[in-house]
C-alpha cells in the first residue's frame, strides 16, 4: 500500500467543484482566461490551476489543507493515512485531522499529490578541485586587465572593473587573480558574491583559468550554503565566499574574518555596487585590513541608484574613485564598438504599454518618491491586473514566432507561475524558476533552456536570473517587472546581449511592458556611461 501511486494534484482538481477551482485561481485570473479563451471551458480552468496554484501554500495553510483533504476519495484518504503512520484504528479523515502536520508530514502529502520534493543536498565530501583547459582573453579584456593591475598595487590599492554585461568581467578578473597567485606564493584570494549561481560560476571559472595560467597546485574552497566555513590549514588558493555565509560565519566565530584576512592579499567583490551596504561593507573592511591587501570590484553598473547622486558618490569614494572603464580607440562609447565588432548583440529596445487603470493614492506617490525602487505592494497589485497580464502574454506569443529562446522577468513568484501556466495552454514549451525552486529543478530547466532545439522555449523567472546566468542562445527578453532601478534593469537586459564572437546572437530584442502610472525604463543604450560624472576626479 505504501508504494501505491497516490493521487496527482491535477486529478484532485478534476474531481473538485468548479467553484473551488475558480476560488483558487482568483477573479483576476479567471477574467484573464475569459479574454484569452472566450470559450475556455472547465478543462482549461482546471489545467491552469494545476500549474499556477502553489500547492506548497495550500498544504501549509490549515484551512486550505483541510479542504484539499476533503476532496480526496475515501480510498485515497485511507492510503494517505497509512503513508503517514495510521494503524487503521481511527477513521482516515479523523486521523488526518489529528496530525500536527510537521514539515516531514507536509512533504509526504506533497509526494502523495505527485509533486517532487527535494531534500537539502548533502554537501560534497571535498571542497577542493582542479582542472585543465585553455583560457584566452579578447584584446579589450587584456587592456582592461593591464589597467587594473596598475591600480591594485599602488596608492589606495583598490579599483572597480567596469565592463558591460556580456563582455567578460569574470574572465578578465580571473586573469588578474591568476597573475596575483603566481606572483605571491603562497597567498589567499577571496571572491565575494551573493547567490549560488554567481558563486558556483566563479569557482568553475577559476578552475578553468588556473589550469591554463597557473604554475602550481592550489586549492579552491567553496564556502556557501551548507559548506563548512573551515579555513584551518588553508594558505594558498581561492576562497569563493558567499556574503551571507561570511556574515553567518563571523557571527558563529567573531574572529573568523580576521583569521581569513591575515592570509588574504586580494579580495574581489562581484556586483560591486552592493559593497557599501552596511553588512557587506563590514565584511570587506575586515578582509582588507592588511597594508598589502588589494580590493577589486566588478560591475556593469557602478552605481547604487540612478537618482541619488550622494549614494552613488559614497560608492565611488569607497573605491577612491578609481575605476577601469573599457576603452576602445576611435569610439566615445565602447559599447558601440563591441556591437559593431560582434562581441555584443545589436539590441532592439521597444516598449509595450499596458494601461492597468491603476490609480496611485497620495500614500503610493509618497512611497514612490522615497524608495529606490517601486514598492512591492504596487508591483503585486499590477501582477494581478487582467489588462497587464493580457499584454504580457500577447508580447511573449508574438516573440515566440521569431525567437527560439526567450527570457521573461516576472513581477513575482505567483506572476511567473501564472504566465507559464497560460503559455502552456497554447502548447508552448514554457517553464519557470524562482528562489523557491529546488536545486535539481533549477539545474534541469536551465540545462534544457541552454540546449539547442527546434522548438521555442520560454523561461520565466523572478529574482533569480538577473545575475550569474549565462545562456548565449537567448535572443529575446520580456521585462514584465516594473523597476526604477537602472542597475536591475541593466542586469535583466544583459542576459540576452551576448554577441556572436562570445557565443551569442547577432541581434537581440528587449521588450519592456510598461504601465503609464509607474516610472521605469524602456532603453538602456546609454546606461554604460550613466555614472561617469559621479566617478570623476574630486
Amino acid at each position: 500500500m505504501i508504494d501505491s501511486p497516490g493521487l496527482s494534484f491535477r486529478a484532485v482538481l478534476d474531481i473538485a467543484p468548479l467553484a473551488y477551482v475558480r476560488r483558487l485561481l482568483g477573479d483576476h485570473v479567471c477574467a484573464l482566461l475569459d479574454l484569452i479563451h472566450e470559450e475556455h471551458g472547465e478543462d482549461v480552468l482546471r489545467g491552469v490551476a494545476a500549474s499556477a496554484v502553489s500547492v506548497d501554500r495550500l498544504v501549509g495553510d490549515t484551512d486550505e489543507r483541510a479542504q484539499l483533504l476533503d476532496l480526496l476519495p475515501k480510498p485515497k484518504r485511507a492510503e494517505l493515512a497509512e503513508r503517514l503512520g495510521s494503524d487503521g484504528s481511527a477513521e482516515p479523515g479523523t486521523f488526518l485531522a489529528s496530525l500536527a502536520w510537521t514539515a516531514d508530514q507536509r512533504r509526504t502529502l506533497l509526494g502523495f499529490l505527485g509533486l517532487i520534493v527535494d531534500r537539502a543536498p548533502e554537501p560534497p565530501a571535498s571542497f577542493r578541485s582542479s582542472s585543465t583547459a585553455t583560457y584566452p582573453l579578447f584584446p579589450h579584456q587584456r587592456f582592461a586587465a593591464s589597467k587594473v593591475r596598475q591600480l591594485l598595487y599602488n596608492g589606495e590599492r583598490k579599483t572597480v572593473l567596469h565592463l558591460p554585461t556580456g563582455v567578460g568581467k569574470t574572465r578578465t578578473a580571473m586573469n588578474v587573480i591568476c597573475d596575483h597567485l603566481r606572483q605571491s606564493e603562497p597567498c589567499v584570494v577571496v571572491w565575494l558574491a551573493r547567490g549560488r549561481e554567481l558563486l558556483e560560476q566563479a569557482a568553475l571559472e577559476f578552475e578553468q583559468a588556473w589550469s591554463a595560467l597557473g604554475n602550481r597546485q592550489v586549492i579552491v574552497r567553496r564556502m556557501w550554503g551548507e559548506a563548512p566555513a573551515d579555513i584551518d590549514g588553508f594558505t594558498d588558493g581561492l576562497v569563493v565566499l558567499g556574503l551571507d555565509k561570511a556574515t553567518a560565519a563571523a557571527k558563529d566565530d567573531p574572529v573568523f574574518l580576521e583569521r581569513l584576512a591575515l592570509r588574504t592579499t586580494l579580495t574581489v567583490f562581484d556586483e560591486a555596487h552592493q559593497t557599501i551596504a552596511p553588512t557587506y561593507r563590514r565584511t570587506v573592511d575586515a578582509l582588507t585590513l592588511r597594508s598589502d591587501s588589494s580590493l577589486l570590484g566588478l560591475t556593469a553598473t557602478p552605481g547604487r541608484t540612478w537618482q541619488d547622486l550622494s549614494e552613488d558618490g559614497r560608492l565611488a569614494d569607497y573605491f577612491a574613485r578609481r575605476k577601469v572603464m573599457l576603452e576602445i580607440d576611435g569610439y566615445d562609447n565602447p559599447v558601440t564598438a563591441l556591437i559593431e565588432q560582434g562581441y555584443l548583440a545589436r539590441p532592439e529596445f521597444r516598449t509595450v504599454a499596458a494601461d492597468s487603470g491603476m490609480k496611485l493614492s497620495s500614500r503610493d506617490q509618497q512611497a514612490l518618491a522615497t524608495s529606490f525602487d517601486i514598492p512591492d505592494a504596487l508591483i503585486t497589485q499590477l501582477a494581478e491586473n487582467t489588462q497587464w497580464n493580457l499584454q504580457v502574454v500577447r508580447t511573449i506569443l508574438d516573440l515566440s514566432e521569431q525567437h527560439r529562446r526567450i527570457l521573461v522577468f516576472a513581477a513575482s513568484v505567483a506572476h511567473s507561475r501564472l504566465i507559464v501556466a497560460i503559455l502552456s495552454i497554447f502548447g508552448l514549451n514554457a517553464d519557470q524558476i524562482t528562489a523557491e525552486s529546488s536545486t535539481r529543478h533549477r539545474a534541469h530547466v536551465i540545462k534544457r533552456f541552454k540546449s539547442p532545439g527546434p522548438r521555442p522555449m520560454i523561461l520565466s523567472n523572478y529574482g533569480v536570473l538577473t545575475t550569474g546566468f549565462d545562456a548565449p542562445a537567448a535572443s529575446a527578453a520580456v521585462i514584465a517587472r516594473p523597476t526604477r532601478s537602472l542597475v536591475l534593469y541593466s542586469q535583466m537586459v544583459g542576459r540576452v546581449i551576448r554577441g556572436p564572437k562570445a557565443g551569442g546572437t547577432p541581434t537581440c530584442e528587449v521588450v519592456t511592458v510598461v504601465d503609464p502610472a509607474l516610472p521605469g525604463f524602456g532603453d538602456v543604450a546609454e546606461a554604460f556611461t550613466n555614472w561617469e560624472d559621479v566617478w570623476g576626479e574630486r
